[in-house]
């Protein structure tokens, strides 16, 4: 019997080492290499480090991270890159552009992880947004105020053109192709612009104001293959139509939400509700399950990596204003 038990034993722990080779590699097989390879990928905004990350959602691996001090950011402008608050997929998700509560703005490229541009709005920075030409556009939240900058590669980031337009609690900037105007939710008005497409001096001419409910506009992002907007503030998440202008109380989580993100193909929406002060260490979604969660991370906001067609021409490729 002992005999028997001892043999069993061992073919007990061939078994199991083999079943562990085999996890451990279907692990590997399920889990992308770079960005690229990724197709169910986010990208978090995340204060404990002061960085951005992109993970693999249904592996929770980490693919991608960008910090300033790994990068061609200059030490003494490491500072404005504290807090990130946003990072948008762009140029065909080839590009990261993002902004921090420490004042910066950068289009990053993934590859590399080199920022081909990147410049100070300050205030408190909470959103950028590219322009057609490829030129930028931030929403800073103290003194009020959108900035833009003409993307000059050669003379960033101290010698940059910018040009700042007034606007309430500036939380929010999103470029809409359909309508040729940019967007701004602004404490309880939606604004548009438009843009005077010029590459050396931009600059946007107000248009449209509309009263919205609540107060403290928050998040605004295209929903994915919509002619709609996502739209937060303290109290309630809503959709905006840019076409007819109507404003609907979505059906998902409500309350104090920092970002919204869809991606159509049966994806969840992603959400993030902080849990303490402005950031949480999970992502949820529509319903409230957890999505992704990582302990001791501050995240600020989350976005699919995805196409965004609402703002961008399909398979656009980068252009900087010359």
């Amino acid at each position: 019997m002992k005999k028997t038990g001892f043999i069993l034993s061992i073919v007990s722990g061939i078994a199991m080492a083999c079943f562990s080779k085999s996890a451990v590699a279907q692990v590997a097989v399920d889990t992308p290499a770079t960005v690229a390879d990724c197709s169910k990928c986010m990208v978090l905004a995340e204060q404990s480090q002061h960085r951005l990350v992109i993970v693999d959602v249904p592996t929770g691996a980490l693919i991608w991270e960008w910090k300033p001090e790994n990068s061609n950011i200059k030490p003494e402008h490491f500072k404005w890159f504290s807090n990130p608050s946003d990072a948008k997929p762009v140029y065909n998700n080839q590009y990261i552009l993002t902004n921090a509560s420490g004042g910066g703005v950068a289009l990053i490229r993934i590859a590399d992880k080199k920022a081909v541009f990147y410049a100070y709005a300050g205030g408190n920075t909470h959103s950028v947004e590219l322009l057609p030409d490829g030129n930028i556009v931030s929403a800073s939240s103290t003194g009020n105020y959108l900035m833009l900058f003409k993307t000059d590669t050669l003379q960033f980031p101290d010698g940059v053109y910018t040009k700042k337009v007034s606007i309430d609690f500036g939380h929010n900037v999103v470029w809409d192709a359909g309508q040729q105007r940019l967007w701004s939710a602004a404490m309880a008005t939606m604004h548009s612009f438009k843009y005077n497409f010029n590459c050396a001096a931009p600059d946007l001419i107000p248009d449209t104001v509309i009263h919205l409910p609540g107060t403290e506009a928050h998040d605004l992002f295209p929903v994915y293959g919509e002619s709609n907007l996502w739209l937060t503030n303290t109290t309630n998440v809503y959709t905006f139509n840019v076409i007819s202008k109507q404003l609907t109380q979505a059906n998902v989580l409500q309350a104090n939400i920092k970002s919204v993100s869809s991606a159509g193909n049966g994806l969840p929406v992603l959400m993030v509700r902080p849990k303490v002060s402005w950031w949480t260490d999970e992502v949820l979604d529509a319903s409230g399950n957890s999505v992704f969660s990582h302990k001791g991370w501050k995240i600020y906001k989350a976005r699919w990596v995805v196409p965004n067609t609402f703002s961008y021409p399909a398979n656009d490729q980068v252009h900087l204003c010359k």
